[in-house]
């Protein structure tokens, strides 16, 4: 495959960067436990692609539009389930259908103030998570109820070393993948964002797909929320503090056009491993936190600019 073939296919990048960082952390492990890291790359890589599904969305809609309250959504989206929960197995869905609607919520919020109040959608999405986070204060401060026995289980079940859940959001990002490529829906996001004059032109209700895309990430960071909260024992309003900038990192990396237009769904997993696989290298090689954050935040860098991808013409 030519260089030319792999800048139109950006997500490749992603890939061969996990595989490098794969191979470097084998060695400096002395060789073994190569699956081992690799089973445990996708388990926790698959709660970064539930997120970053949202998050691209988001992003696919053109220049500014990024969600940053979705760390705070999930810390009280994380509360929320385990308190409706409240430890019983009966009421895994109530407490599934609570963290996805304060998600839903949270989304459907964050379109008003952009939409009514005319906020730029960073300023609002900022702004929207310091109330959220106060909620969950007031909401989840001191609760300390375990998911019920059967929802733990699952979080964690894993057939073959393979994550059930990572296998379940790896379906989910393939209808994901055919919705933005067959649906109307997909194919609006990906018009608003190469151009939303000539989209609302074309007939398209603009005003409708941003509302949706929103809500639509809401309502995942609500979802990821309560599977965190299943995997991790508990919820707690940090839970969701690493998903800023991750959540930004994959999509970019993944070879989704900061843009606006274009989106690319397989990228997300290469992106999202390769991140993880960084931060086990770096751990594993007892380098500070300092060093740790520079040195990803430069191989971040460095992938960005291989990826490059197209870019938008206006």
């Amino acid at each position: 495959m030519n260089l030319m073939a792999l800048r139109n296919r950006p997500w490749i990048w992603s890939f061969m960067g996990a595989a490098v960082v794969w191979a470097l952390a084998v060695i400096l492990a002395g060789g073994h436990g190569g699956w081992s890291i690799v089973t445990t790359a996708i388990a926790f890589s698959a709660f970064t692609v539930l997120v970053g599904i949202g998050q691209m969305f988001v992003i696919t809609l053109g220049p500014g539009n990024i969600d940053l309250s979705l760390p705070a959504n999930i810390g009280l989206a994380s509360a929320v389930a385990m308190k409706m929960m409240d430890g019983s197995d009966p009421r895994i869905a109530l407490g599934l259908a609570g963290a996805i609607g304060a998600g839903l919520a949270i989304g459907i919020v964050n379109y008003l103030l952009i939409r009514l109040l005319r906020i730029p959608p960073l300023i609002a999405t900022l702004s929207s998570s310091f109330v959220i986070r106060s909620i969950g204060i007031n909401y989840g401060n001191g609760l300390q109820i375990k998911p019920p026995p059967a929802f733990a289980h699952f979080a964690s079940l894993r057939l073959g070393g393979i994550s059930v859940l990572a296998v379940l959001v790896l379906l989910f990002s393939v209808v994901v993948g055919i919705t933005l490529a067959r649906t109307v829906y997909g194919r609006s996001v990906l018009a608003v964002g190469q151009n939303m004059r000539a989209a609302r032109l074309a007939g398209i209700s603009v005003s409708r797909v941003r509302f949706v895309t929103y809500a639509l990430c809401g309502a995942l960071g609500g979802l990821c929320g309560a599977l965190l909260a299943g995997f991790t024992g508990g919820s707690s309003l940090d839970v969701g503090a690493e998903y800023l900038l991750t959540s930004i990192a994959v999509v970019v990396i993944g070879g989704t056009s900061v843009a606006g237009g274009m989106a690319n769904v397989p990228g997300l997993w290469g992106a999202a491993l390769m991140l993880f696989l960084i931060a086990t290298l770096l751990n594993s090689s007892g380098l500070g936190i300092g060093v740790r954050d520079l040195m990803t935040g430069v191989i971040i860098i460095a992938v960005i600019t291989l990826a490059g991808g197209r870019r938008q013409t206006r």
